[in-house]
């Protein structure tokens, strides 16, 4: 498929946080990237409202190892706060994605053209991306690289299933589904010899609905600036 690209994303540190743990203020990740973070490391590599990435797998690289550190984050109404947050350190992971036409943007159906948009994800790539890479916080700075996720040994290859329980999977923003909604899904996940298959969003059956949303439309042409 001209559709599917494959990169190696690293890092330092990585924080994909586990909704229910920051309540309190304090923050603690998930052993493995969830499927809406590596939406957002896709996106920022290659992004168009035109079309949508879909995460097929993830492949982890690195031994699953965890660091805590005292953090002194800001107060709304002021000041700071000191807090523990659990990190993910050392981490690499070869992620396999591919895009899709956003049903919910006729109006771009002129810029659907597979081969321009799966060979300026390709040139993106090479260059590490259009914008900042982040693996689940902002302090996380990482780096992306075009591969092949068959490329190399992991640390989990000869290893059988690993079962992480209920984990958040993503988001359904209004702009990719047809309710003015933003919905969160969740999902039981899995690793099977270190690789991690994630299903489509719309087959996730646990999904709450977050907040009303209304969808930004982005304009196309002058005369929708001017109006």
């Amino acid at each position: 498929m001209e559709n599917s690209i494959e990169y190696r994303v690293w890092s330092k540190y990585a924080l994909f946080t586990d909704p229910v743990t920051r309540i309190g203020g304090e923050k603690s990740t998930y052993f493995v990237p969830t499927y809406e973070a590596l939406k957002g490391i896709t996106n920022s590599i290659y992004w168009k409202p035109t079309l949508i990435w879909i995460i097929d797998e993830v492949r982890v690289m690195h031994k699953i190892q965890t660091e805590a550190k005292n953090v002194k984050p800001l107060k709304y109404n002021g000041g700071n706060d000191l807090a523990i947050y659990n990190y993910l350190r050392d981490v690499e992971y070869q992620v396999k994605v591919h895009f899709e036409w956003n049903q919910q943007r006729p109006d771009l159906k002129q810029d659907r053209n597979e081969n321009k948009h799966y060979q300026m994800a390709l040139r993106m790539l090479k260059k590490g991306g259009r914008r900042d890479i982040f693996l689940g916080t902002r302090e996380c700075q990482g780096y992306v690289e075009p591969c092949r996720v068959e490329d190399h040994d992991g640390y989990y290859d000869k290893e059988e299933s690993f079962s992480f329980g209920l984990m958040f999977h993503g988001f359904d923003y209004p702009g990719e589904q047809e309710k003015d909604m933003l919905t969160a899904h969740f999902w039981n996940a899995s690793m099977e010899k270190g690789i991690i298959t994630f299903p489509r969003p719309e087959t996730c059956v646990m999904r709450r609905d977050i907040r009303p949303m209304k969808h930004t439309k982005i304009a196309t042409n002058m005369q929708e600036v001017i109006e």
